[in-house]
């Protein structure tokens, strides 16, 4: 997990640093210089194969088949950015995601410290768990798949190799399916947990206006 915390970081910053100032993928999301973007996705498609090495060799106590799936969606697409070059603004985009993952780990590190799911930390790393990845996962989609639209049709996107095109959009779409069901997931539990709190604090200030009364 710390590892995983340490990717993140390094790679969406890059990323974030990519997507506001380097000027070449921004005029040309499809065949605009990637040297950059290549850097960055190398970084990750090392964390993603490692990451999918430990999960098989541990599959009893880490393994998650929709955590495989999102692995080999995304190094699919990745394949192609690394050997061709192609598509960097979009690969880029993609890992704005990562923003996201520090929040998940760190839920795992409170609960391995022993902290309360309704602790004060636990609950505070959990809103905000929620809130980043919808932001940088759910609602980023329409502004994706607008930047896709714009290009479906180009002659940008007829010089792609046919594998490109599929694995630009199947591991798209495969990816945020993952991402809007997960978004559910999270939602559920933060509403769940922060209802639980809530009741915990009424229970406990009754209590206390009891003994009072008493």
């Amino acid at each position: 997990m710390a590892v995983s915390t340490v990717h993140a970081l390094v790679v969406g910053l890059f990323c974030l640093y990519i997507y506001i100032f380097d000027e070449p993928i921004q005029k040309d999301p499809v065949w605009g210089d990637a040297t950059l973007v290549k850097l960055n996705v190398a970084i990750t498609s090392g964390y993603l194969i490692s990451d999918l090495l430990l999960m098989f060799t541990s599959w009893e106590s880490i393994g998650e088949k929709y955590f495989v799936i999102h692995h080999f969606a995304a190094l699919y697409a990745y394949y192609y950015v690394l050997s061709q070059g192609i598509l960097p603004y979009f690969a880029n985009f993609r890992l704005l995601s990562e923003f996201s993952t520090p929040f998940v780990n760190q839920r795992w590190f409170f609960h391995m410290l022993g902290y309360h799911k309704l602790s004060k930390p636990s609950l505070v790393n959990g809103v905000a768990m929620t809130f980043t990845f919808f932001l940088v996962r759910i609602a980023v989609i329409p502004g994706y798949y607008s930047h896709m639209y714009l290009v479906f049709g180009t002659d940008d996107f007829y010089r792609l190799p046919l594998g490109g095109r599929s694995a630009w959009v199947i591991s798209s779409v495969s990816l945020d399916v993952m991402n809007i069901m997960w978004m559910r997931r999270i939602i559920c539990g933060c509403l769940k947990v922060l209802r639980s709190a809530w009741l915990r604090k009424a229970g406990t200030e009754m209590e206390v206006e009891t003994r009072k009364t008493d």
